[in-house]
C-alpha cells in the first residue's frame, strides 16, 4: 500500500495528553489525480475501473478536490462514475458541497446541486453549505443553495450562528442584503454561555476526575511513582462525562460565582464574573464589532434595531463600537438613533469606553488598532457624546475584562471609575478639560469593592497567609464602598512600584506632570490624598523616579513623610521596591534630603 504521509493528532482530554497511533493514508489514485487537477488522468483511471470514492488520509475524495478546484467538468465525470455526493472528510465532516461553497466555486456548486447534493448537509460541527457560502460572500452560490431549499435561518449548533451572522461578521454586504431579502432574521441572537455556570460545571468535572484518579493511585502498588494507565484515564473521562451531563445545582453556581468574584490571586481577577457571558450577538453586533459600516447600514435598512443589546450584559451596538475603537461608526450609529445613555450591566457607557480604549494597556500579544485608523479622533467622539447628553459622571459597577490583557501587570481595580478618572489615569489633561466643561465631577475616585482590592488580593496590609500586619500609616481603615484610588493618585502613576505596571500602562506621552498640574491648579485636588492601601501621589511619583513631579507636589504641600499601610515610605518606593525594578538613586537622595525615611529595603538590589 502506498504511503502518503503520517498523520498525527494530539488529543488533550481533562488535562491528560495521549498521542493517537499513526496510520498510513490509503492509496487513492483518483483523489490524487483530482488533487492535481488532472482531468485526463481521472478519466483514464475511471476507464480502468478505479474506485472514485477512495479517500485520502484526511477524508478528501476526488469529488472534494474537484469542488475545491472549481472543476465542474471533473464533477460531472466523477458523478457519472458513481462518486458519492455526501462523503464527509475525516476532520470536520465536510461534504464536497461544503468545500465548493467555502471556496466560492459557483459552477461546481451548481453542478453538485444539479446532481442531487443535499443543501442542508451538516458538517460535524453543524455548519451547512449556506454558512460556508455566507463566509465566502458569494451571492450566486447563496442564491443557488436557497433555491434548492437551504434554510436561510439555520443556526449551527455549537454557537447558534446563522448564515446572516456569518456574513455580517465577515463584512459581506451583498450577501447580507440577499439573505435579508430571502427572509433572514435580523434580530436573531446567537447562543449565550454563562461563564459562571460553566465554571461551576468545570469545577465539578475536575473534582470527579481527580477523585477517580486518586482512588486508582491509592490502590496501586506504589502510589508515589504511579502513573495512570489508558484504562484508568478512560474511567476518569467517563466520570467527568457523567458529571457534565447532570444539571448543576443553584448552590454550586452560587459558590462558583462567589469564588470568581474574588479571583484567585492579585494579578488574576475573577474572569468569569467579570465577563459574565460569551456569545449572544445579533447580526448587527457582529458587524459593529468588526467595524463593517456597509453591513451595518444594510442591516438597519433591513429592519435591525439600532439599540438591540446583547441579552446577557446589555451591550448595545454603539457601546460595542466604542469598546472596539470604531470612532467613525460610533458617530454614524448616533446619526441612526443610537441611545448613547444606555449602559451595560457593568456600568459601561460609550463615553467611558472611548477614553478607556484610547489608553488601553499594552499587551504581549497584538490587539486590534481600529481606533488608530479612524477619520475622527477620540476627543471629537467624546464631545459628540457629551453634547448628546452622555453622563460625564457614570461610574463602573465593576472592573472590565477588556481593560487589561494577558496577565494583569497593572493590578488596578476600576470599580467606581468615571470617564474623568480614566482620563486622569491616562494622564490626559485635554480629555479631563473636555469632561470638566460638560459637568464632570473631578473628585470621584474608584471604589473599594468587596473581597480586598476586588482582584483577588487583600492588599499590602495583609501577609501571604492573610494575617493582618501592623498599619503604620496612621490612616483609618477603608471599608467596602470607600475610596480606593483618588484621581490625583491615579494621575501620578497608581500601582507603579508595586509590580510591573509600567510594562502595561498606556498613557499620554509626556503627560504625567501636565495631568497632575491640571488637577492641582484647575480643580484643586488634594496632593496628600491616599489610596486604600495608604499610598499617595508622591509615593507613585517616587516609584517612577519623577523628580520634577516630586518637587512640584512638595511645593504644593505634599507630605514626604507619608507612610503606606505596609510601612513603605516615599524613599522606599524609589529604592527598588520589587524585583527587576531598579532604584532611582537621584530620587532616593532628593527625598532623603527632604527628610523622608529610607528603610533600606531594596528588593531588586
Amino acid at each position: 500500500m502506498m504511503m502518503k504521509g503520517l498523520h498525527r493528532k494530539a488529543l488533550v482530554a481533562l488535562g491528560l495528553a495521549a498521542l493517537l497511533a499513526a496510520t498510513p493514508a490509503p492509496d487513492a489514485p483518483v483523489a490524487d489525480a483530482a488533487m492535481r487537477g488532472d482531468v485526463e488522468a481521472v478519466k483514464e483511471l475511471v476507464k480502468r475501473g478505479a474506485d472514485v470514492n477512495l479517500a485520502q488520509g484526511d477524508g478528501m475524495t476526488a469529488l472534494h478536490w474537484a469542488a475545491a478546484r472549481n472543476q465542474a467538468e471533473l464533477v460531472a465525470v466523477l458523478v457519472k462514475a458513481g462518486a458519492k455526493l455526501e462523503s464527509p472528510t475525516r476532520i470536520g465532516g465536510y461534504t464536497p458541497l461544503h468545500v465548493a461553497a467555502r471556496e466560492g466555486s459557483t459552477a461546481t456548486v451548481q453542478a453538485l446541486l444539479s446532481a442531487g447534493a443535499n443543501p442542508m448537509a451538516a458538517a460535524s460541527i453543524g455548519v451547512t453549505p449556506l454558512h460556508e457560502a455566507a463566509l465566502a460572500g458569494d451571492v450566486q452560490i447563496i442564491t443557488a443553495l436557497l433555491d434548492k431549499g437551504a434554510d436561510v435561518n439555520a443556526p449551527e449548533p455549537a454557537y447558534g450562528q446563522t448564515p446572516l451572522m456569518v456574513a455580517a461578521a465577515q463584512g459581506r454586504t451583498d450577501a447580507v442584503k440577499l439573505l435579508i431579502q430571502r427572509g433572514a432574521k435580523v434580530a436573531a441572537v446567537a447562543k449565550e454561555v454563562n461563564l459562571v455556570e460553566r465554571a461551576a460545571e468545570d469545577g465539578k468535572a475536575r473534582t470527579a476526575r481527580r477523585q477517580v484518579l486518586e482512588e486508582f493511585r491509592q490502590k496501586s502498588a506504589n502510589p508515589i511513582t504511579w502513573q495512570p494507565t489508558p484504562a484508568e484515564v478512560a474511567a476518569a473521562v467517563r466520570a467527568t462525562h457523567d458529571v457534565e451531563t447532570k444539571p448543576t445545582s443553584t448552590e454550586t453556581v452560587e459558590s462558583a460565582n462567589a469564588a470568581y468574584q474574588g479571583g484567585n490571586d492579585e494579578s488574576n481577577p475573577g474572569f468569569a464574573a467579570m465577563v459574565v457571558v460569551q456569545g449572544g450577538l445579533t447580526p448587527l453586533l457582529f458587524a459593529v464589532r468588526e467595524g463593517h459600516a456597509g453591513v451595518v447600514d444594510a442591516l438597519l435598512a433591513g429592519g435591525a434595531d439600532v439599540n438591540q443589546p446583547r441579552p446577557g450584559d446589555g451591550t448595545t451596538p454603539v457601546l460595542l463600537a466604542a469598546i472596539n475603537g470604531h470612532w467613525d461608526l460610533v458617530l454614524h450609529l448616533m446619526e441612526k438613533g443610537a441611545d448613547i445613555k444606555k449602559e451595560s450591566v457593568h456600568g459601561t457607557t460609550p463615553l467611558y469606553a472611548v477614553i478607556n480604549k484610547q489608553w488601553a494597556p499594552r499587551s504581549r500579544m497584538p490587539q486590534p488598532t481600529y481606533h488608530q485608523q479612524q477619520k475622527s479622533d477620540y476627543l471629537q467622539v467624546m464631545e459628540a457624546l457629551l453634547k448628546a447628553g452622555a453622563d460625564a459622571n457614570a461610574r463602573l459597577k465593576q472592573s472590565l475584562w477588556y481593560t487589561t490583557y494577558d496577565r494583569d501587570n497593572i493590578g488596578m481595580d476600576y470599580t467606581g471609575s468615571t470617564p474623568f478618572w480614566r482620563a486622569a489615569y491616562g494622564t490626559d489633561a485635554d480629555a479631563m478639560a473636555l469632561l470638566l466643561k460638560y459637568g464632570a465631577d473631578s473628585s470621584l475616585p474608584t471604589i473599594k469593592p468587596a473581597g480586598g482590592r476586588g482582584r483577588g488580593g487583600r492588599g499590602p496590609n495583609y501577609d501571604a497567609e492573610g494575617r493582618p500586619r501592623m498599619d503604620p500609616s496612621g490612616l483609618r481603615p477603608v471599608e467596602v464602598g470607600g475610596v480606593a484610588t483618588p484621581v490625583i493618585v491615579a494621575a501620578a502613576g497608581a500601582r507603579y512600584g508595586r509590580g510591573f505596571a509600567a510594562n502595561d500602562h498606556e498613557h499620554k506621552p509626556d503627560g504625567w506632570l501636565p495631568a497632575v498640574k491640571f488637577l492641582v491648579e484647575e480643580v484643586h485636588a488634594d496632593v496628600n490624598a491616599r489610596d486604600a492601601d495608604g499610598y499617595s501621589a508622591l509615593h507613585y511619583a517616587a516609584a517612577r523616579g519623577d523628580n520634577e513631579m516630586i518637587l512640584y507636589l512638595v511645593e504644593h504641600g505634599a507630605d514626604v513623610m507619608a507612610v503606606a499601610r505596609n510601612g513603605q515610605t516615599t524613599v522606599d518606593m524609589a529604592n527598588g521596591p520589587v524585583q527587576r525594578y531598579s532604584p532611582f538613586p537621584e530620587t532616593v537622595a532628593l527625598l532623603e534630603k527632604m527628610g523622608a525615611k529610607n528603610n533600606h529595603k531594596c528588593v531588586s538590589c
